[in-house]
């Protein structure tokens, strides 16, 4: 069995598990605004002491990488990467669109969207555990321009902002708010090849505010560095 700590810090809510192959040994989530990298460890080592786990008996971490909040994100990523070096273990990077997918089950097409806020989303389009369309940042009608000829759809995750605009524009389509499932994240995460770590990177889905800012009065150079830049 493969003993993996799983964890989402890619919006307001923090969700941490063990896994011992696909069994919960353990989980917390919290959906109160906080620092989660203040938070994090402390809910690392809770659940870690509570199933009498030590750091070493470890073997994968699985991350959700983005896309989400930048902060968030940066704080994920860089526990996950610090915890695969100092353990010399796997590391494996999943969706945080998937964490909310995968936190219910619908036979239609299940489409997790978390707020960006000016009306956009980040949005998936999953049916039976699987991507269908890529996964984007997009404008609140766009995305439901794209699944109106769909028969069967559930919006999940941050959907209390759109709900109004759902029941206008697809009144069948159904609406459930759910929090990131880590236990989820943990069990897909066993099934994918482990990354680099040197090289693992949040997946933003949208350039960082302050760089399209800039990209406005200048014409971008793929091959420039952009940090050098400003």
């Amino acid at each position: 069995m493969m003993k993996v700590l799983a964890f989402d810090t890619s919006s307001k809510a923090l969700s941490v598990a063990i896994l011992d192959g696909e069994q919960l040994l353990a989980d917390v989530t919290v959906n109160v605004k906080k620092n989660h990298s203040i938070n994090l460890m402390p809910a690392i080592d809770f659940l870690m002491n509570s199933v009498d786990l030590k750091p070493a008996d470890l073997d994968r971490i699985v991350v959700a990488q983005g896309p989400g909040s930048y902060t968030g994100l940066r704080v994920a990523v860089a526990t996950a990467k610090t915890l695969a070096y100092a353990l010399g273990i796997e590391l494996v990077g999943v969706s945080s669109l998937y964490a909310l997918a995968a936190a219910t089950e619908f036979s239609g097409m299940i489409v997790p969207v978390m707020d960006a806020r000016r009306n956009n989303v980040y949005a998936g389009f999953y049916r039976d555990g699987q991507l269908v369309k890529e996964e984007a940042h997009m404008a609140f009608p766009e995305l439901l321009a794209a699944v109106q000829d769909e028969k069967d759809v559930l919006f999940v995750g941050e959907v209390a902002p759109f709900q109004t605009q759902i029941e206008e524009a697809l009144p069948k389509a159904q609406v459930l708010p759910v929090l990131p499932s880590a236990y989820a994240i943990g069990k897909y995460g066993q099934t994918l090849a482990p990354v680099d770590v040197d090289s693992f990177v949040p997946n933003y889905l949208k350039r960082v505010e302050a760089e399209e800012n800039w990209l406005k009065n200048h014409e971008e150079n793929p091959h420039a560095d952009y940090i050098k830049r400003i």
